[in-house]
């Protein structure tokens, strides 16, 4: 048996085995890509498992992260750190083998999947990453960054509609160096593909601007390496490589769904390790493969070294790029600036979403890799950076990025592009929408990524266009999500402490939850605001009752402080635009800004109550909105739900009645 052959096979016992023991699995995908992914790995992909985050490594991304089975035992054989003993620990709670792969957790990870086609949307991020770095320091003369986005897909990441979003922006953009490995083996958990999916997968692919090879036979590694190789050097398309497999290969379930998403069986890993004569004790590894993957191993660890001897000869030649290289890289940020009075500095009230705009120019200015842009919407988003041009295939230098409609991709894209390192991005829609990009902002907390989300017209302050426009749930939604900041500041000043905070946590992405609709500049908002919930108004006497507020509502919280001040109630305004920032205070800071002595309390938001029962608590009251909103001139629509001042000083007055 030739070495390669006998490495499939390790691939397949492994993966298999692990399934089995774990009593819970996929071993199907494991099975039938078991060829393709040892020829990406051992014959073509740039890697150096002994430096995992280099920077200039292949990416590869298992989008199908069911078949995570497969991708341990590659990260097992290439040295990336998991043991046996891990493998044996698939599946168990606290294992670095989890049921799918999580960025973070298992070293050789590039990305969190789970939601297929996440990783297809994710793997456009990152080789819009990589372009868009190499047209910045790429030099005449030395290709600093070059490297290939790779993800593994199977009929699952085809079907579902975030990937048709991915790749046709990825066509437009013309990112020669993705390549996606298509695992087409026409199974899903219900049966065969054609009860539900009869395309032809490749038309739609050229259609959107891709080159498409097929291969049709999935164990012909010869045929697979010179596809990728084909693909490599087509520099103006992307690529898709359809390479026709059978699920669960070698086993007496062979082709059937049943292979898919169970274990196998013994009598299955029998008959297996029967056909290709495999009579080793279980996890076991034959030397012959050890010592090939060292030879693998040795010679990513030479394309490391050529690199870094490529880096000196770069830092010598060119000093302020390789400075600024490694600034990009360790996401620097100009404290200094953010810290001046320039940055929080404000001539008038204006709506929070336009002073968003303001803060990404000045960020613009000074944080070089700052890249994003919108849904289509940047107009209204006010996320267009004045002095940048446009991403494009014809100046990937350019770091306005038009993501086109479809939220559902961007946010995928945000995290691909967070991801491959070196970049901050931000992207922008209407609050409503991130009902397209929940599953993206979820991945976003889980892989603990400091991407910047700015979404504007956060109410029924969106007015005409009506409730399929106007958020309501969507802050209670985005509060329920853990490690993530919901930001929704009061006016401009505030707006700046979203920036702030967005552009110095490092582990956590944030969410900016901006106005349509002009806001006053309010007295007393500045860096407190970083705390999440501050005193903005402080009660004139003896404090009785304490108004809670944040975005638009504060303003009102402030006028209805001053009239119940005048009916002599002591009342305080707090301002609380991140009840997660809130919530990470001391105790002693908490019970400074909401004393539990004081049990007369009442929230106002124009969204749903949900939440704010905890800090108005069972005496308390919520002025809210849990319906869904109606078309209407902004303006008329707050009084129509009784989001105003009138109602905010009744509702308080009800305590001293």
């Amino acid at each position: 048996m030739n070495i390669d052959q006998l490495t499939i096979d390790t691939i397949r016992v492994l993966s298999a085995e692990m399934i089995e023991k774990a009593k819970s699995g996929h071993p199907g995908l494991p099975l039938g890509a078991a060829p393709m992914a040892h020829t990406l790995w051992s014959k073509v992909m740039k890697h150096s498992p002994k430096n995992p985050n280099w920077i200039n490594r292949d990416r590869f991304i298992l989008s199908a992260g069911h078949g995570s089975g497969l991708l341990y035992s590659l990260l097992h054989l290439f040295g990336y750190g998991l043991t046996i003993e891990d493998l044996k620990n698939f599946r168990q709670l606290g294992s670095k083998t989890p049921g799918h792969p999580e960025y973070g957790h298992t070293v050789g990870v590039e990305a969190t999947t789970g939601p297929l086609g996440q990783g297809i949307a994710m793997g456009v991020g990152m080789a819009m990453a990589e372009a868009h770095l190499a047209a910045k320091f790429n030099t005449n003369d030395i290709d600093i960054i070059d490297h290939y986005t790779y993800i593994l897909s199977g009929d699952g990441c085809m079907m579902e509609g975030i990937s048709n979003e991915a790749i046709s922006l990825a066509g437009t953009l013309e990112l020669g160096k993705l390549i996606i490995l298509y695992d087409s083996n026409s199974i899903t958990i219900e049966g065969n593909t054609d009860i539900a999916f009869k395309e032809n997968v490749r038309n739609r692919f050229e259609s959107l601007g891709w080159e498409t090879i097929l291969v049709e036979d999935g164990n012909d590694i010869n045929k697979i390496e010179e596809a990728i190789n084909l693909a490599k050097k087509n520099l103006n398309k992307p690529t898709l490589i359809e390479i026709r497999t059978e699920i669960g290969y070698g086993t007496s379930k062979q082709g059937k769904a049943s292979a898919h998403g169970e274990p196998l069986g013994l009598e299955a890993i029998t008959d297996m390790r029967n056909r290709i004569a495999w009579d080793n004790d279980e996890f076991h590894v034959p030397n012959e493969v050890r010592e090939y993957m060292e030879q693998i191993v040795s010679k990513g660890q030479e394309e490391e070294q050529i690199w870094n001897e490529k880096l000196e000869n770069y830092k010598e030649k060119y000093p302020e790029l390789a400075k600024e290289l490694d600034s990009w890289f360790n996401l620097d940020i100009p404290l200094d600036y953010i810290e001046s009075d320039e940055f929080w500095s404000f001539e008038k009230g204006m709506s929070t979403r336009e002073a968003s705009g303001i803060l990404i120019n000045r960020i613009a200015d000074k944080v070089a890799n700052l890249i994003g842009g919108s849904a289509d919407l940047a107009p209204s988003n006010k996320t267009n950076m004045k002095n940048r041009e446009s991403f494009s295939p014809e100046n990937y230098a350019g770091s306005n990025i038009h993501f086109g409609v479809r939220e559902h991709a961007m946010g995928a894209i945000l995290n691909g592009m967070s991801l491959h390192g070196g970049l901050r991005p931000y992207g922008g829609t209407f609050f409503i929408f991130i009902d397209y990009m929940k599953a993206a902002m979820r991945l976003s907390s889980l892989m603990n990524l400091p991407v910047t989300y700015v979404l504007t017209h956060d109410s029924i302050g969106v007015g005409e266009d009506g409730p399929t426009h106007q958020p309501i749930e969507q802050l209670a939604v985005l509060r329920a999500q853990p490690n993530f900041i919901t930001f929704r500041p009061a006016d401009a000043v505030e707006t700046a402490a979203g920036w702030y905070m967005a552009l110095t946590r490092q582990g956590t992405p944030v969410g900016l939850v901006l106005t349509r609709q002009n806001l006053p500049l309010l007295e007393g908002t500045g860096k407190t605001a970083l705390k999440g919930g501050y005193i903005l108004r402080e009660e004139k006497k003896d404090l009785d009752l304490i108004l809670i507020a944040t975005g638009s509502e504060v303003q009102l919280a402030i006028e209805s402080a001053k009239i119940l001040e005048e009916k002599n109630i002591g009342t305080r305004v707090v301002s609380m635009p991140s009840l997660e920032l809130f919530e990470e205070q001391s105790e002693d800071y908490k019970e400074k800004v909401l004393p539990n002595c004081i049990r007369k309390r009442v929230a106002i938001e124009a969204g749903a109550s949900l939440g704010w029962h905890k800090y108005v608590g069972l005496d308390g009251k919520v002025i809210s909105i849990d319906g869904f909103g109606a078309s209407g001139p902004g303006d008329k629509l707050f009084e129509e739900y009784n989001i105003t001042v009138d109602k905010l000083v009744n509702t308080a007055l009800e305590y001293f009645n």
